[in-house]
């Protein structure tokens, strides 16, 4: 694939399509019984990347957050049940690995951490890529990076393309590379597609709608957006390529849109943990209250 070629193409959206499929993934998603309801939202658990990104984290703090990501139910038949990683910022991230060790024995779940400037990616590069490299030295299965806005704002995706593809080589081969395109501060769809297709062009793993700390973070429409790159990058590449939606998801029935989104958009391959994620810190805690009492 061609980035100069890709990206001077004029990309269309038809917004009454897009508002169209909107109403269908809720119409779906209402239609469902509450017994498949609430076997969806014990999958949800399992594509959780439960996070905690405050400035007041302490030690205590990623500590109970390991806690319930090993066991979130605390129920006899959901015992086995698991968020897919624990998000926290580089400086707490020994203070997770330190918790999942005792709690985690087997490393079900990712140890993951932010980098890149997160979560405004207006840092020097230089010390965009060290953050990342410490995260891969502390030990990091995953890391999200930020793209730097601009380069997407002013049109500039080879050097957009340039950076990303230095934070790929910095997270190497065995870091799973998730890129958050900051969907809400893109300013159409038609960028927002673009930056998709540039960041997988130059090699991430997942591609994240937001920091969660955007005015306007996860939107179904920017959604089928990237899933509609991710059809278009893999009927080239053969290359799956994640989605992960995160900011403001904190309801069951928003985490149930987006996972009927990917199934119908992109189908059941894409319904797992290698390929979906919801990154969220309160939306575990209301799935539990429905599951308990159902």
């Amino acid at each position: 694939m061609d980035i100069q070629k890709l990206t001077s193409v004029t990309v269309d959206f038809d917004q009454s399509e897009i508002d169209e499929k909107i109403h269908s993934i809720r119409s779906k998603v209402n239609e469902l019984g509450m017994a498949t309801k609430v076997s969806w939202l014990s999958k949800a658990i399992e594509f959780l990347d439960l996070t905690t990104l405050g400035g007041d984290d302490t030690p205590a703090t990623v500590e109970a957050l390991c806690a319930k990501a090993v066991n979130p139910i605390k129920l006899s038949n959901y015992s086995n049940l698991h968020t897919a990683s624990v998000y926290v910022y580089p400086l707490r991230l020994p203070d997770a690995m330190s918790a999942l060790e005792k709690f985690d024995k087997e490393h079900k779940i990712s140890r993951a951490t932010v980098g890149g400037g997160f979560p405004s990616g207006q840092y020097p590069l230089e010390t965009r890529l060290r953050e990342v490299e410490i995260g891969v030295e502390l030990g990091a299965d995953e890391i999200d990076i930020v793209i730097n806005r601009p380069l997407a704002l002013m049109h500039q995706w080879e050097k957009l393309y340039e950076e990303l593809k230095s934070f790929r080589t910095a997270c190497g081969s065995k870091v799973c590379l998730k890129v958050i395109l900051a969907t809400g501060e893109l300013g159409n769809l038609e960028n927002v597609y673009k930056a998709s297709m540039v960041a997988m062009m130059a090699g991430a793993d997942f591609i994240k709608t937001s920091t969660g700390k955007e005015a306007v973070n996860a939107t179904l429409p920017v959604g089928i957006v990237m899933c509609r790159a991710i059809k278009d990058y893999y009927e080239s590449t053969k290359r799956k390529v994640g989605l992960k939606p995160a900011g403001g998801i904190k309801v069951p029935q928003e985490a149930l849109e987006w996972m009927m989104l990917v199934q119908m958009e992109l189908g059941d391959e894409w319904m797992t943990k290698d390929l979906f994620r919801i990154g969220a810190s309160s939306l575990l805690d209301n799935i539990v209250e429905i599951i308990r009492w159902n």
